[in-house]
């Protein structure tokens, strides 16, 4: 044990004095490791580590190897400011994540106060990037983009429906529904209800049976997939017949596992996706080949590797804020996402939300196909 020990300390200290010790630059990756949510923390941990693989393979980031220190936020505000100070503790200069708005908001705030530029691949409420933080970005779009692009869809496919906003009253979920509601009402649809219910709950009988009552045939959905398809599975159990509408928060193929065959027709917002792009098919492939499938926000948080690291190697430097100023004056940077410059605010350029329809593909499962 002890030669060991001593030997380990001493190729330590050799490799350091060298100058060529591994892991010279800490990026972190923040989100929901575990917890119900773990499926959308799994995407950013999973494609952050694929983009960081070939960015070392390449040489790393000018000139220094990146190691990946992660964080469990457990979809958890309060969580997240602990993993934000365990990130500010170990030396982090770069964080990817966190998945949740609600995290992602308080935890940017840590990290500004301390040197850390932080870019989330997922968390879509405006106030993110409206605060003038120098720190904040995201290869994700805004949820008053994705708000516009659902009220303008209900609006018009379904001008004579009665809708039921929900949401599960966080900054995400209501932030989303109010946007959402905000297009339908300026396009002169009125909701026929309006409804929070919290996160983790289980039944929504109640809410189903006030859904009857109003005669509701769409109910637009502002949360995550884990209730959703507790709600899509329950509606249908209760025999309320209801086209079933949200946006990113349920883009999981959990969520047919949990709603089962009724989640047949549900619709959903989201990016165009970028698995589909002819050009990332090797690394998809890639992705498929090791057992994961590379969904939803999986490849926005390789774009998110790619952007840091190309934008520190035009800046120079490792610095974050003078990574932060390269990404907001040059660009745009080539990723998987496709080219992405940002505004001044932190927000990227991308092509706008498009409607997703929930059926079964050609392997018999039930995903989420662009319409």
């Amino acid at each position: 044990m002890k030669k060991s020990l001593f030997s380990g300390v001493a190729l330590a200290a050799m490799l350091a004095l060298s100058g060529h010790a591994y892991a010279d630059l800490l990026i972190g990756v923040g989100g929901p490791l575990t917890g119900p949510n773990a499926a959308f923390g799994a995407q950013l941990q999973k494609g952050a580590e694929a983009a960081i693989a070939e960015i070392n393979a390449a040489g790393g980031i000018n000139g220094e190897q990146v190691k990946l220190s992660l964080g469990d936020d457990v979809s958890d505000p309060k969580q997240g400011i602990s993993v934000a100070n365990k990130f500010v503790a170990d030396g982090v200069k770069f964080v990817i994540g966190h998945f949740n708005s609600g995290v992602s908001i308080p935890a940017s705030e840590v990290y500004a106060e301390n040197g850390i530029l932080e870019i989330t691949p997922a968390a879509t409420n405006p106030v993110f990037t409206e605060r003038g933080l120098w720190n904040t970005f995201r290869t994700c779009g805004r949820d008053d983009q994705q708000g516009v692009v659902a009220g303008t869809y209900i609006a018009e496919k379904f001008k004579d429906a009665k809708v039921a906003v929900v949401h599960d009253k966080t900054p995400y979920g209501q932030g989303l529904a109010d946007e959402t509601k905000k297009t339908l009402n300026a396009k002169g649809l009125k909701e026929a209800m309006y409804e929070g219910v919290n996160v983790g709950d289980k039944d929504f009988s109640a809410l189903i049976a006030k859904a009857k009552e109003a005669g509701v045939t769409v109910l637009y959905w502002g949360g995550l997939h884990t209730e959703a398809g507790l709600i899509i599975r329950q509606l249908a159990d209760q025999g309320l017949k209801v086209t079933f509408i949200s946006g990113d928060g349920i883009v999981s193929n959990e969520l047919a596992s949990i709603a089962g065959d009724a989640v047949a027709g549900t619709l959903n917002t989201f990016g165009p996706d970028p698995s589909k792009n002819p050009a990332n098919k090797e690394l998809v492939e890639k992705f498929r080949a090791q057992g994961f499938e590379p969904e939803a926000y999986t490849l926005y948080a390789y774009a998110a590797a790619q952007v840091i690291a190309d934008a520190a190697k035009a800046a120079g430097s490792n610095d974050p804020e003078a990574v932060a100023k390269t990404m907001k004056e040059k660009g745009p940077f080539k990723t998987v996402l496709g080219d992405i410059a940002f505004d001044e605010k932190g927000d990227p350029k991308l092509p706008g939300y498009v409607m997703y329809e929930w059926k079964k593909g050609e392997d018999g499962k039930y995903s989420y196909f662009q319409q």
